[in-house]
């Protein structure tokens, strides 16, 4: 994956994401050498640059909204035009957003 730096701002707002998920039993890990938020050593999200990458599922209710989201597209680790369909790249602008994705995250993950 490539490696985009990321802001404090962006950097305080994942480890925020991770504090709150932290009742339920999600620890901060990595995930394709990125900052991540892991459920039972599953990834739910990871930080990449500005932007926060959620697992959502594809065809879910969560996914379709976090794609509409200005400035979201599907995660392609590779750049190379093979996303992963299930996870949704969101980016620093929609951080409002970003607790509820990864609350939605957490939900797909530890469901399937």
């Amino acid at each position: 994956m490539e490696k985009h730096e990321s802001s404090a701002a962006a950097v305080s707002a994942f480890e925020g994401l991770g504090a709150d998920l932290a009742q339920a039993g999600v620890v901060q890990g990595k995930m394709f050498g990125a900052s991540s938020l892991m459920l039972e050593k599953k990834a739910i999200a990871c930080l990449n640059g500005d932007r926060v990458v959620f697992k959502l599922g594809r065809d879910t209710d969560h996914h379709a909204r976090a794609l509409a989201l200005p400035g979201a597209v599907l995660f392609d680790p590779s750049g190379m035009k093979r996303p992963f369909k299930d996870w949704v790249e969101v980016p620093l602008e929609s951080a409002a957003e970003w607790p509820a994705l990864a609350e939605a995250a957490l939900a797909f993950v530890a469901g399937g």
